[in-house]
Formats: structure tokens, sequence, C-alpha cells
């Protein structure tokens, strides 16, 4: 299966590469930077950095959960169009490095790897109990790749996406920096709201009916975090593990469990039936609803949501 799988690469980027060969004479008629970025949070800072001088292109469709996700030929022949390309990392988007180490020769897009500098943290052990996981859906060497969700780490994402387009466009870089050095205000003015609005909680844990998704969040903000499954986003909870997690919501008094964005709130619904909780979503922000990319929410209205959120799933005053 991974040989084919491999054969089946090959031959699209044969495909793609013939595909940007002929078309390396078409301009952005704008004459604006073409920036694609893989998630939203991604999408979001380069249009806050890039301001008018930009024109961002988000690969994932709206709705779609990103972590299982491969390009079509099409987004392929996007990246390869690209003035700027702003990928996670390794860990988070594996078939990004792929694709680029077959890209030689001709016009290369500019290559941001946003979480450089970045200290990645480890899926703690215990982080879930889980069966028949996914073959496609680990990350390498049990990294969690959530890092924006560390507000000190999205700065720094910022501050490399604005270098990034710096390198691309030099004539930019004095309003890059100074876009870059007002979102950073924002962003730690968002970190000064979390400590204050989490600061008197009547608990420190919190429940999430999904996969290992908040573990930098809990870190910063001295939570305890527990989650159904490990970081792999095809796993199924096992009887075992709910029955762990009905426990802990009894025993901690719990009032909310939270679910994540853009999948079936099952689990958490039945954790929810069996202790008389009642059920939240936190949003990690991989991606957009169509409906939520239609009213313009940004990355920091949803982490003002999430906060509010966490006040009531803790029972903060």
């Amino acid at each position: 299966m991974k040989r084919s799988t491999h054969v089946f690469g090959a031959l699209l980027l044969m495909f793609v590469l013939g595909l940007t060969a002929c078309s390396r004479k078409e301009q952005a008629t704008s004459g604006k930077l073409r920036v694609v970025t893989t998630l939203f949070p991604l999408y979001d800072f380069a249009r806050q950095v890039g301001g008018d001088r930009v024109e961002v292109t988000l690969l994932l469709p709206p709705g779609l959960e990103p972590h299982s996700f491969e390009p079509s030929p099409e987004d392929m022949v996007k990246i390869s169009r690209a003035d700027l390309f702003v990928y996670t990392s390794d860990v988070m988007e594996p078939w990004a490095v792929r694709f680029l180490k077959g890209l030689t020769g001709g016009r290369r897009p500019e290559v941001v790897v946003a979480s450089a500098g970045v200290k990645f943290m480890k899926e703690p052990a215990g982080a879930g109990d889980a069966q028949d996981a996914g073959d496609e859906d680990h990350h390498p060497g049990g990294l969690d790749p959530h890092v924006w969700l560390d507000f000190d780490n999205a700065r720094r994402m910022v501050d490399n996406i604005a270098a990034g387009l710096a390198r691309r466009d030099p004539a930019g870089r004095e309003e890059y920096a100074r876009n870059a050095a007002a979102y950073d205000k924002k962003l730690a003015a968002l970190d000064a709201r979390y400590r204050t609005g989490l600061a008197t909680c009547r608990t420190r844990t919190f429940v999430h009916g999904g996969h290992y998704a908040f573990g930098y969040l809990a870190r910063r903000y001295n939570l305890h975090y527990i989650a159904a499954t490990p970081l792999s986003t095809d796993a199924e909870p096992t009887p075992r593990r709910m029955m762990e997690l009905t426990r802990q919501v009894k025993e901690n008094g719990l009032k909310y469990i939270f679910y994540g964005e853009l999948v079936s709130p099952r689990i958490a619904e039945t954790i929810a039936r069996e202790t008389g909780a009642q059920i939240l979503q936190l949003n990690a922000a991989h991606n957009l609803s169509r409906d939520d990319r239609d009213k313009g929410v940004t990355f920091l209205s949803l982490m003002e949501e999430n906060l509010e959120r966490l006040r009531t799933g803790l029972q903060c005053r």
C-alpha cells in the first residue's frame, strides 16, 4: 500500500510541475504578493501582517478537519504559483515537506515554517486511551502540533511570517514589521486577559471529548486537561477510557464537557448523559466552518470565545 501511495505521489508531483511550468508567465493581476497558507491561524496571521500588500489563500476548504488533509493537484498548483507558502511545521503538515522536496528548478515560492524556533510539547503519557487509530494520522515523534494555542508561540509565528514576507518583498519590510508589532501587542493583551480571567475558578480541570488538542493552552494557564483520545483524530476512546472520563467528571464536580470544532460532539454528549453535565464547544482554530468564514471570524475572536467558555466550564468568578 505504501509503495502504491509513493508512486501515485510521484505521478501527481509530475502532473503539478507540468501545470506550473505552463503557467509561470502568469502574474497576480492585483500586483499583490500571493500567499498560500495551510491552517486558519496562519491565514489570519498573514492577513494581519501583510495588510494591503498581500492576497492570502487558505488551502483548507471550509469545514474540513485538517489533520488528515492531503492537497489536491489544484492545491499543489496554487502552492507552486505562490510568492510565499506558509505552513505550520513538519509535525502538523508532513505532506508539505514531501511536496517541497519535489520542487526543483524554476520559480519557487518563499517558504515559511511558521513554528520555527518554537519548542514542541510531547504528548504526555495517559493523554488518551484509544482504539482503532488510523494509520495515516500520527504526528512524528509523538509531538503535539497545536503550537498556536500558546500565545507566545503565536507571536513567534507572526514574526516568522513577517520575516518571510520581507524576504520576498523587501520594499514592504517596514510595513510588515509595524503590522506584526501591532498584532503581537494584541496577542499579548489576549494572554493577559486569559491570565486574569482564569485566575479564580472553582476547578482547574477540564474534560474534552475529542483528540488531545489543548495541551499548550492548559500548560500556559496551569490547567489540568483531560482528553478522550490522544493526538490521532481517527482514534476512538476505549470503554475503559469512557468510564475514566465519567469518573473524572463526577469526582471533580464538573458541570460542562467540551467538544471540538468541525467534529461530532458524540463523545462529549455520551459523557454528559452519564454525568448530568452540559456540553460546550472549545475551538482549536485549525479551520473555520463556511458560516464563520462568511461572518469574518478571526483568530482573536475565536480565542475570546474560548476564554468565555472556559470561564463558564471552570466556574470562574
